[in-house]
């Protein structure tokens, strides 16, 4: 054991860009935030001494759409609102303007707090250009103000977890508050890795920048105090006098990990040494209390199949009459969130109760590929009209993906151009948590079908299976964690094969659902392969087992 202790006073720290709590009034962009609200959730659950650092968007991001074209409208969000008490200001340095200031909150929910920070020109979520100074100011608020509100207000983290390289900062600024201090660079380097974790949360790289030295001098420079710390930074620039984000990460920390086990597997990073970065596998779970219809988690708890932490136990088959009790009931919650949402049309959506209903709800990204059902117009019509099924599409793009803005763009003019699609396929706008609990409890099946290779993780399929939901989806992400052969698989050598793969999935979840040995076979076996896979407290173990620490 390597003696790392938890306490309230030494508790887990653990930084993200991205937070998505709507009862918390911050909303992020997709998984990595509600992630994060997950994992905070979590920690509550278990009593784990635990703060949460990570900035307050005034401006929150809301979609709307005008001829199958996403527009985005901003609405202003501020913390008193949502029970942030106001607790200090910071300054961050900037040799450009030299202080900008920074309000900090803090909110304390059971064992955990979180500590957020912000100013009315803070900027939105991913504002400005991925390695322009505004996002680099954001990431240097991040890190050194909130490691500095961290130690002001009591807390000495035991541990830090930084979510994705945009995090860096507060590695940086806990090795700069060692070394000021008195301890050798040495040393302090050798503390802050083996204390310090980088979890990577994407293959695709939209979540790292990469800065100049100007920028560094401009932006990073002025917060630092020890001259040491500094030249050890300046050292792992590149001989263009460039750095990425992950450089810091991964010099800065002595434990790395990934967000399934094939993420782990194919991740190619390396150090300043062109040593290959190992990284361990914590695949990503989810706050099930948050996620399962209550009446469903009522029944988990009742067999045995989850305790009132929501730890595995025995997995038994659950009767079809419950399976069904259970998806009428979503069915109804699901009617009662969307009469308050509208589709690509701006009317409201119903879904008849008896109705088959297919769902792709997560980010719109080119590697996700919500355009695949949609590829053979005929056939896909003929899978919903022949079987009375419909299907809903939700899911923003990123605000700088002008690939995707344009392909959703053309898939709902295309869906608008067929009169029985335009019947069964429901665009429904500004996706959130609200929208995604509502699908995973009320839908049928759920199509997941990323590029595999691409996916790091992904939750959306873990909601689904934990409120009974068929998966239909390529074995990517956190779906290729175990050999399991429960969901319905696309597979296929080339994209073709892939698209027949999918239709007849299709068909055959639509003969499962009217079979009640099937139903009940296939759902039992999906809780069975991947209930340890998405429980959150094994994921928090998980992480707690990376630096050694046993909670009592």
């Amino acid at each position: 054991m390597n003696g790392i202790k938890l306490s309230n006073q030494q508790p887990y720290a653990y930084f993200s860009l991205e937070f998505y709590d709507m009862a918390n009034g911050i909303k992020g962009a997709g998984g990595l935030g509600i992630l994060a609200a997950d994992t905070r959730r979590i920690a509550e659950s278990l009593g784990l001494p635990f703060v949460l650092v990570t900035p307050f968007y005034r401006r929150e991001m809301h979609q709307s759409m005008v001829d199958g074209e996403q527009i985005e409208t901003w609405q202003t969000r501020r913390p008193e609102d949502f029970g942030f008490q106001k607790v200090a200001d910071f300054k961050i340095n900037c040799a450009h303007r030299r202080t900008h200031k920074l309000d900090i909150y803090l909110k304390t929910i059971g064992s955990t707090t979180i500590f957020t920070m912000g100013s009315d020109d803070f900027g939105e979520l991913y504002a400005g250009e991925m390695s322009g100074d505004g996002r680099l100011l954001q990431q240097a608020s991040l890190g050194f103000a909130g490691w500095r509100a961290l130690r002001k207000f009591g807390a000495s983290p035991s541990v830090v977890q930084m979510n994705e390289a945009a995090t860096a900062f507060a590695a940086v600024a806990w090795l700069d508050e060692l070394v000021t201090g008195g301890m050798d660079l040495t040393a302090a380097v050798r503390f802050v890795r083996k204390r310090a974790l980088y979890t990577n949360h994407t293959l695709v790289q939209l979540a790292e920048s990469e800065y100049t030295m100007k920028q560094f001098e401009k932006i990073v420079l002025p917060n630092i105090q020890s001259r040491v710390v500094w030249e050890f930074v300046r050292s792992m620039f590149s001989r263009d006098n460039h750095i990425k984000m992950s450089t810091l990460t991964i010099e800065l920390s002595g434990k790395r990990n990934c967000v399934s086990k094939l993420h782990a597997k194919v991740a190619d990073y390396h150090d300043l040494m062109g040593r290959k970065v190992k990284f361990a596998a914590v695949t990503n779970g989810i706050d099930i209390d948050k996620w399962a219809l209550p009446e469903t988690l009522e029944k988990y708890r009742a067999t045995g199949i989850l305790d009132d932490k929501n730890r595995v136990g025995k997995v038994v088959p659950l009767e079809p009459v419950d399976i069904r009790k259970f998806k009428a009931i979503g069915r109804t919650k699901l009617n009662e969130v969307l009469k308050n949402r509208v589709d690509q049309y701006g009317q409201p959506v119903q879904i008849p109760a008896d109705a088959f209903l297919f769902d792709f709800k997560r980010r719109f990204a080119d590697y996700k590929r919500p355009w695949l059902p949609f590829t053979d117009l005929a056939e896909i019509k003929n899978i919903l009209i022949e079987n009375d099924a419909y299907y809903i599409l939700t899911g923003k793009a990123f605000l700088d993906d002008k690939v995707m803005h344009d392909k959703m763009q053309q898939l709902l003019r295309t869906i608008d151009g067929d009169a029985e699609l335009k019947k069964r396929v429901c665009y429904i706008q500004d996706y959130d948590e609200e929208l995604a609990i509502a699908l995973s409890v009320g839908s049928n099946a759920s199509i997941n079908v990323p590029i595999v290779g691409w996916e790091a993780c992904g939750t959306s399929w873990e909601k689904d299976i934990i409120n009974l939901d068929i998966l239909i989806s390529t074995n990517d992400g956190g779906v290729a964690d175990v050999a399991a052969k429960s969901y319905l698989r696309v597979d296929g050598k080339n994209e073709a094969e892939e698209l027949a793969s999918l239709y007849k999935n299709m068909r055959q979840s639509i003969q499962i659902w009217r079979n009640d040995d099937e139903l009940s076979k296939i759902l039992h076996a999906q809780l069975l392969d991947y209930l340890p896979t998405i429980s959150g407290p094994r994921m928090m173990g998980d992480y707690l087992q990376l630096f050694e620490i046993v909670l009592k």
